[in-house]
């Protein structure tokens, strides 16, 4: 039985209560019941319930919800009384978890690119390498998986002699020293070396012969030297097309042994012992600069390791091609800095039919230097001109380094090739000028043999100067500039002159067909502030004369520094990019050609 009145409230209680009552399954409620008309002031449903007033019900609505009122105004009454100290706790932990959060998620968010064209060196972050021991050391296994235990090296003269060389002009300092080093054979035993370097922060200093002479392999910031002896074969002879595709330990002595067995000739000659891939790397020339021009004229492609491992070729094998940026003159003379070549593709000329050597002395270096610029104001195509001057020919002579004495006087050695009768006309000429510039004597060799023993005096410039040393403590400091050929009677005189008033024994050589000519200076500690004092005024000068603060031996860590005042910082700076574009963690070689960080006080000389 139901029982209820018209009043809505009392209907709606009325089934609300059944549906409580019926555990009432519905989606919907059902439609409402009809009640009758009139007055009723209570509902009953089935069972023995006694009806409640609606009242009462009302009233007993109204006092539940004050004391959930009153239960409230307790909690934020004892919220209010608590510590000072609680609450300053919390607020830190909810400041903190959200900073937190919020630094996370800011870190996501990739850094804004950079909008100049240019990196300064105030705007370049110091590198962050790993050469802790635990991460070499984990590294060193490695590296052993990938090349053999006995490709790895740790040995204590392995490292000192990559550390540096006696005839290097820099010194290196006692903590720049690698912590092993590894002997690749192949290209891909390179690129996975350098994965390994680049995923744990480890620098790599490259090395392909050790010749280099302005602390190009000093490895100033630790890490691991990489060199490439084991990589020195010669993979393909295009004999038709005049090219051939080598390794960068292959020298370029032993090329030319094999490529003049089929009538060819790879003309860049630096010193002895340089091998092709410091050759690339310095972006050398040689006592052939004159007629066959720089190493930069002689690549056609390379095969190059980048900084994470990535390998890429830069061109293929056509003599010409303009097939997007050049990025094979980008890597040479790029130091090792931006990549390390694996493979170079060369081009190669047909060996001369004929020739011959003129040596010519003269009794001051200056006019000497005036007959070069004669001789190449004449358009004469010698293959080469080199002077010596007195300095050096007496330590040459001293040292006993050749199988004849010499005259102790300013020499130019002229090199002539061509054919026969080409060349003959060449010495012909070449004599008169020697004779119109107050030349002393005129020589020319009728022969192989002959060739060979007045050419063998240029190249033991070096190795005479540092047969000369007193003791272990001397030192050798040997640099190059150069300048326009007009320019070069001037500043080959004015260094002389320096050179003979500083008092230290000092000779001057060069490739001086091109503008280029060296200056080889004996030292020991005591005196190295006096050396140092020359050769700065050297690179000023030529600077000053339009010159360039080296024409062959390259930057390394002893040019660095004057390259802003040759270019300009802007362009300076332009360099810097192009390294932080190609080696952005600065494993490359660091520190070579362009700064990575603010020199220390005192370690930049005043202009």
């Amino acid at each position: 039985m139901i029982r209820s009145c018209s009043f809505p409230a009392c209907q709606g209680a009325v089934r609300s209560a059944l549906h409580q009552r019926m555990g009432c399954r519905f989606r919907r409620p059902p439609p409402p019941i009809p009640l009758k008309r009139g007055f009723c002031a209570s509902v009953q449903l089935y069972g023995d319930e006694k009806p409640q007033p609606f009242k009462h019900q009302l009233y007993e609505s109204t006092q539940q919800r004050l004391k959930r009122e009153r239960a409230e105004q307790k909690r934020y009454s004892q919220y209010q009384t608590q510590s000072q100290g609680g609450r300053y706790a919390a607020l830190m932990f909810a400041l903190a978890f959200f900073s937190t959060g919020a630094y996370f998620l800011g870190t996501l968010k990739p850094a804004d690119l950079p909008t100049s064209s240019i990196t300064s060196l105030l705007d370049t972050e110091r590198p962050r390498h790993n050469i802790s021991s635990s991460n070499l050391q984990a590294a060193w296994a490695d590296f052993v998986e990938i090349l053999g235990k006995d490709h790895v090296s740790t040995e204590n003269a392995d490292l000192e002699m990559h550390s540096g060389s006696d005839w290097s002009s820099y010194t290196r300092k006692a903590d720049e020293r690698p912590f092993l080093v590894l002997y690749p054979s192949t290209t891909d035993e390179v690129s996975r070396i350098m994965k390994i370097c680049h995923r744990r922060l480890i620098p790599v200093t490259p090395y392909s012969g050790g010749t280099s002479l302005e602390g190009h392999f000093a490895p100033t910031r630790g890490g691991v030297c990489i060199d490439f002896r084991r990589m020195d074969r010669i993979l393909e002879l295009h004999k038709r097309d005049l090219d051939i595709v080598v390794q960068p330990a292959t020298g370029w002595e032993e090329l030319n042994e094999r490529l003049s067995q089929d009538g060819l000739f790879f003309p860049p000659d630096p010193g002895p012992g340089a091998m092709i891939g410091g050759m690339i790397g310095t972006g050398c020339s040689g006592t052939n600069a004159y007629r066959y021009g720089t190493m930069r004229d002689w690549v056609l492609s390379l095969t190059v390791v980048l900084a994470d491992g990535t390998i890429i070729k830069t061109r293929q094998r056509p003599r010409k091609s303009s097939a997007g940026y050049d990025l094979t003159r980008l890597f040479i003379g790029s130091e090792g800095t931006l990549g390390l070549v694996t493979e170079a593709t060369l081009k190669l000329t047909v060996k001369p039919k004929s020739q011959s050597v003129a040596v010519a002395s003269f009794t001051t270096i200056q006019s000497a230097a005036e007959c070069v610029t004669r001789v190449v104001e004449e358009g004469i195509p010698v293959a080469g001109v080199e002077i010596l001057d007195d300095v050096q020919m007496k330590c040459i002579n001293d040292s006993q380094a050749t199988t004849r004495h010499w005259k102790e006087s300013p020499t130019i050695f002229f090199k002539f090739a061509g054919t026969p009768l080409g060349v003959k006309e060449q010495i012909s000429t070449v004599q008169k000028i020697v004779s119109d510039s107050a030349g002393r004597s005129f020589e020319f060799a009728r022969g192989e043999n002959e060739m060979q023993e007045l050419w063998s005096a240029r190249k033991q410039a070096l190795w005479s100067v540092m047969s000369m040393r007193r003791g272990p403590e001397d030192h050798v400091w040997t640099t190059d500039v150069a300048v326009p050929m007009s320019k070069l009677p001037e500043i080959i005189e004015a260094t002389k002159q320096d050179m003979t008033e500083s008092g230290l024994l000092a000779g001057i050589c060069g490739h001086v067909g091109d503008g280029n000519f060296h200056a080889i200076i004996l030292f020991n500690e005591d005196e190295k502030g006096t050396a140092e004092a020359v050769v700065h005024r050297m690179v000023k000068r030529a600077i000053e004369l339009e010159g360039t603060v080296t024409g062959e031996h390259g930057v390394g860590l002893i040019k660095r520094d004057y390259l802003q005042y040759e270019l300009g910082e802007s362009t300076v700076d332009a360099m810097r990019r192009l390294k932080l574009a190609f080696d952005p963690l600065c494993l490359l070689n660091c520190d070579k050609v362009v700064r990575v960080e603010p020199a220390v006080a005192g370690e930049v000389k005043t202009w």
